[in-house]
């Protein structure tokens, strides 16, 4: 007999794992809306309190790449992720949508997998759309934006249509649940590599082994000593990292990469307007905090698409992106992609 959803519950109540096929089954349950919204907002929470476990977390990111609409690459070869939870309460702008145009112009391929904004001011989707871009593109289209442009850009609620028997729980509920872990986890384009900011230290160990267990090829899971879901200026960063195989956590620090440490007081926005504004200025060239973070952040990410041997070389060939304007032709080449195709 397959698990019930009350056994589920009692069970996070006691603390004890549900166990992986278990968890396939109601998670299953929960995409396909045969949950009732006090079950589902009981279970997720029951399992935040718990402590979600690695196993549970793999089951659950298994069935919602089950439910997702796809995008197929035909090439996957430095293709990556650039993605955060979100959640970690620091209202900066979009570094990761901004590193996206900065890794692509340096020679990665993009898959960013985004939405809108659930706890900070400006969500993925809410700037590219602020800067032009197309969010509401096929598939189709999107493989070929990642072929011609090196950028897809994959609206979340898009790809993920099941979760709509999910968002009026989350919405209500208010807190932080599995749902934020697992969008980071779900890539509809299957990208082999990724760069993840996490809301907590706990997260990067435990992300890292489900992307272990999911398959990804080469990964880099970072935490902010400052509480930032990025690579940090004004603490050290936590990294896990996936390659080869093999799992490694260590620490990296601005100076390491003699950047000059900076709090994040002089990245935070409050409108999608104003980090658009500031992604522009890091696009122009313009030097300062923002534009140090995002060199780093595309650094980092050109070592996880394996563009790069190293993240100290991968800042280097975001340096050469941005300082060339080629970041910013590319930003360009990317509106113009999805203004065609709409």
């Amino acid at each position: 007999m397959p698990i019930t959803p009350q056994e589920a519950l009692q069970r996070t109540i006691e603390h004890r794992e549900i166990f992986h096929d278990e968890m396939l089954h109601l998670m299953r349950m929960i995409m396909n809306g045969e949950l009732s919204p006090v079950m589902t907002a009981a279970l997720v929470t029951g399992l935040r309190v718990k402590k979600e476990t690695i196993g549970e977390i793999t089951a659950a990111a298994q069935v919602m790449r089950e439910f997702s609409t796809k995008v197929h690459v035909a090439d996957p070869t430095h293709l990556v992720d650039i993605v955060g939870t979100g959640g970690d309460g620091a209202h900066t702008f979009n570094i990761s949508t901004c590193a996206m145009f900065v890794a692509a112009a340096a020679g990665a391929k993009t898959a960013k997998h985004g939405g809108r904004s659930v706890s900070s001011k400006s969500g993925s989707a809410d700037v590219v759309e602020a800067l032009g871009g197309n969010i509401h593109l096929s598939p189709e289209q999107i493989a070929r934006s990642i072929q011609e442009v090196g950028i897809g850009f994959m609206f979340a609620p898009n790809h993920h249509p099941a979760m709509k028997n999910v968002a009026p729980v989350r919405k209500e509920l208010g807190v932080r649940t599995m749902f934020n872990i697992l969008g980071p986890l779900t890539n509809p384009a299957s990208a082999p590599n990724i760069l993840m900011g996490v809301f907590h230290s706990d997260l990067v160990g435990i992300q890292v082994r489900a992307l272990q267990r999911l398959g990804a090829e080469h990964a880099l899971v970072v935490y902010g000593r400052d509480g930032m879901d990025e690579i940090s200026l004004g603490a050290a960063t936590l990294v896990g990292e996936l390659k080869n195989g093999q799992i490694t956590e260590y620490e990296i620090h601005p100076e390491d990469f003699g950047l000059t440490m900076a709090s994040n007081r002089a990245l935070k926005v409050d409108t999608p307007e104003q980090s658009m504004a500031m992604l522009r200025g890091v696009l122009d060239n313009e030097p300062g905090a923002a534009r140090d973070i995002v060199m780093i952040n595309a650094g980092a990410a050109l070592y996880a698409a394996n563009v790069a041997s190293s993240i100290a070389d991968g800042l280097a060939r975001a340096r050469v992106a941005v300082e060339s304007g080629a970041a910013k032709a590319k930003l360009a080449q990317f509106v113009a992609f999805g203004q065609k195709a709409a």
